[in-house]
């Protein structure tokens, strides 16, 4: 696998170098990568650092079957904040990776997000969206159905209310290269990464610090702090610390497919009021995705494809709201997971309350790979600083799951 000419390391030692580190990071995709690099750009950062993940290949991560998009259309002024950073960071990469010339530029392909409304209660909810995004800068604009159709003349719009779009920093990005070159250079400033799979997690007598960690290989590796940042996984690793994370796998489904008749302009990440959705590819393809009405949590390695789902339910819906898709031909199609946070949607990080050292990198729902430089960056600041110096992501805290106050997202595709 060559993600833009940088072909990742994944030929990992199993053994760690130390048996001691200040910081150990359980899962080394985005998430984690972005944390471990983070910690390496800071200069008030001087300790030690590990990163364990149990698939260097990151091959089944979420991270390699992401849709690699961004937004800032949602209902949170938090959400929006973190997305508005992520675009700046992806906008202007390699001045953040210091300048560094082999670090390509990227830049986001912003045919936007374009929600369509069918019913005046999903109207009032994009109504009032907007004005959390235009409080933060957003260029969310609302479309009636004339405007949507004089824009976009090849949508059927006969039973839509309402629709929201950004086209400013909201589309598609190369998620893959940014996260090759946090790992790259994570591990040529010192991060040590190896091919391994915690089993244990290890805490103190009063059980209000992780002493250390237990690999699969049989070593026990002391740690100052651990962090938690094993996507789909999350509530598995959590709960060897005896903690009960409201995280599971939940199977999202993606299809890559030729048109007969291209559309002559770029297609939105349009998504339908059935939570279809489906977006400008290149080259006239168009990628698309959803998933069943009955959405189970999954095994940990189900990524069997539904292709019934396709015929039945997706095909369908997107040819109706775009009848210039009834001639398709699929080229690709896979299945992947969302490491889906049932208490909100929203992520869960920061410190555990009673496990001080114990940090959260968690239940993203769908929007870690277009979160990632932000929440990276908060983590790497709480793991230094013990706050955070930028944007304050204590909503995102433990504590409301414990508490049973939900911070909730209502902008979840």
């Amino acid at each position: 696998m060559s993600e833009n000419g940088v072909t990742p390391k994944t030929g990992y030692p199993k053994t760690p170098k130390q048996t001691s580190y200040d910081v150990v990071i359980i899962g080394g995709a985005i998430m984690g990568s972005s944390v471990a690099w983070w910690l390496t750009k800071n200069p008030d950062f001087d300790g030690s650092v590990l990163v364990v993940e149990r698939d260097p290949s990151i091959e089944k991560a979420s991270t390699a079957h992401t849709n690699s998009c961004i937004r800032q259309q949602f209902s949170t002024e938090l959400n929006v904040r973190i997305s508005q950073f992520g675009a700046d960071f992806i906008n202007n990469v390699r001045e953040f990776m210091g300048g560094d010339e082999r670090v390509p530029n990227l830049k986001i392909h912003s045919f936007g997000y374009l929600y369509l409304a069918d019913t005046p209660a999903f109207a009032d909810t994009l109504r009032a969206n907007l004005k959390v995004q235009h409080t933060c800068g957003a260029a969310t604009e609302l479309l009636d159905p004339d405007e949507i159709k004089t824009r976009y003349p090849f949508y059927n719009v006969d039973d839509i209310i309402l629709g929201s779009i950004n086209r400013v920093n909201e589309g598609y990005w190369d998620g893959a290269t940014v996260f090759a070159w946090w790992r790259r250079q994570a591990i040529e400033r010192g991060v040590n990464y190896i091919d391994n799979e915690v089993v244990a997690i290890n805490k103190s007598g009063r059980g209000d610090r992780i002493e250390s960690v237990t690999l699969a290989t049989g070593e026990v590796i002391s740690c100052g702090q651990l962090v938690n940042a094993s996507g789909p996984r999350a509530a598995r690793t959590a709960a060897m610390a005896g903690v009960d994370m409201p995280v599971e796998p939940r199977k999202r489904y993606s299809w890559v497919f030729k048109a007969e008749k291209p559309l002559d302009q770029d297609l939105p990440l349009t998504i339908d009021p059935s939570g279809v959705h489906v977006r400008e590819n290149g080259g006239g393809t168009y990628q698309c995705g959803g998933h069943s009405d009955i959405d189970p949590a999954v095994d940990f390695d189900d990524f069997h494809m539904d292709h019934a789902l396709w015929q039945d339910h997706i095909w369908p819906t997107v040819a109706a709201r775009i009848p210039q898709f009834e001639a398709v031909k699929v080229i690709s199609e896979w299945a992947g997971h969302y490491a889906m946070n049932v208490f909100d949607h929203n992520a869960i990080t920061g410190p555990h309350p009673e496990i001080g050292n114990f940090l959260f990198l968690n239940g993203f729902s769908g929007h870690g790979l277009q979160q990632s430089p932000a929440m990276g960056r908060a983590a790497a600041e709480w793991l230094t600083y013990g706050d955070y110096k930028t944007l304050d992501m204590r909503p995102f805290h433990f504590d409301r799951v414990l508490a049973g106050e939900p911070y909730l997202e209502r902008a979840v595709i």
